[in-house]
């Protein structure tokens, strides 16, 4: 029986590059046919970010120094890299940042139905494509219904804030470890890759850790 090979990915779901990472991961897997399992775990991007959001292109200038031409530039790329991926990025001068908290407690709760994949690529298809915002709870619930949870489990678990604090702590775990900076992807738990990093460097990966496991 083969073993899959773990991939624990540290990530924000309103991060595009994470969003660029893990496809070109997932394009590795189809390649390669080597199995991998994923497990997802949480970083915010904004803690700090209230619950409204900001414009995304005034907030990256303020957080980034990033100009118009360099945010359409930026677009652009990503738009072009994501759709080469199957994955669409639907961007809008009107787009906003959200605060990521409560979408993290989606996926930590989905994660005990066997469901926490499924969620994130829920969550990441609500901001990026549809533009979504993913601190309300009404969406999120809608999220939940979407991918076969309880919509009603789901929102009342998101009003008693009851995931905040395992978020938290995975949250600790990872920046305790090093983790300043996302996509990480820790492979078999050991190996640490960060940023986007394109489908030929994690077939290789990928292709080196199965080599070891049959050595």
């Amino acid at each position: 029986m083969t073993t899959p090979i773990r991939v624990d990915i540290v990530s924000d779901v309103v991060c595009p590059w994470c969003a660029i990472g893990y496809f070109q991961l997932a394009r590795a897997v189809r390649d390669t046919d080597i199995k991998i399992e994923v497990h997802w775990n949480p970083f915010e991007l904004n803690p700090a970010m209230a619950q409204e959001g900001e414009n995304l292109r005034a907030h990256l200038a303020v957080k980034y120094g990033t100009t118009p031409e360099g945010s359409a530039t930026a677009r652009t790329r990503l738009t072009e890299m994501g759709a080469a991926l199957g994955f669409i990025f639907n961007y809008a001068d009107d787009m906003r940042m959200y605060n990521t908290f409560r979408a993290h407690q989606l996926i930590d709760w989905a994660e005990e139905q066997a469901r926490a994949h499924e969620a994130k690529m829920a969550l990441l298809a609500a901001f990026f494509t549809d533009r979504r915002d993913v601190s309300d709870v009404r969406v999120l619930a809608e999220l939940a219904d979407d991918i076969g949870l309880d919509p009603r489990a789901a929102r009342a678990m998101l009003d008693s804030g009851e995931r905040a604090e395992a978020v938290r702590e995975k949250q600790r775990f990872w920046t305790a470890r090093g983790v300043q900076g996302v996509p990480a992807m820790i492979f078999e738990r050991q190996h640490l890759v960060t940023g986007a990093q394109g489908e030929a460097t994690y077939a290789s990966i990928l292709k080196q850790l199965k080599a070891a496991q049959a050595a």
